[in-house]
């Protein structure tokens, strides 16, 4: 059943993920940026690591996202580039990332099978324990790229303001 649920929001995740990519309204590609972000989260979530989908959705859906909506809200309503559903641009680019796709999936057949080690032999990887790793050691680091984050979108944000003035 896990493996069903896995499998249920990765095509969930990459379904939200072109909708990103292909819609021209802003606020239509937060809203499926959301459900990629709670997609990701129930992925983690599905893979045991329940610390990571619980960061997933209070910091990225619940923080980041409302500060986009925000944002959006303060775009220009009237301009007409927003009409459009689709950029004019969508299908040469589904065709390049089919390419890219078709030549990541022939490279990755041609690599060698990397052997798996015996059990009581070699490290172990578990969600639990990258999770309890990351919260030792790593949190710092996360929070210091959210916070990086933020000062690149309130740069931005200020660099529209001041075009738009002058």
């Amino acid at each position: 059943m896990g493996g069903v649920m896995l499998l249920f929001f990765s095509l969930l995740a990459v379904l939200f993920t072109v909708l990103v990519i292909t819609l021209r309204q802003p606020m239509r590609a937060a809203l499926s940026l959301v459900g990629l972000m709670v997609s990701l989260a129930a992925i983690y979530a599905c893979l045991g690591a329940h610390v990571v989908a619980i960061f997933q959705v209070l910091i990225y859906v619940g923080a980041v996202m409302v500060f986009m909506v925000y944002t959006i809200m303060l775009l220009d309503d009237r301009d007409t580039s927003y009409r459009q559903v689709f950029s004019r641009l969508a299908l040469p680019a589904a065709a390049v990332a089919s390419l890219v796709a078709a030549a990541l999936w022939l490279l990755l057949g041609s690599l060698p099978s990397v052997p798996v080690p015996a059990e009581g032999g070699g490290v172990s990887f578990t969600f639990s324990a990258f999770s309890v790793a990351f919260m030792r050691h790593y949190w710092f680091h996360f929070e210091l790229a959210t916070v990086l984050l933020l000062v690149g979108i309130i740069a931005a944000w200020a660099a529209i303001k001041e075009g738009s003035n002058g």
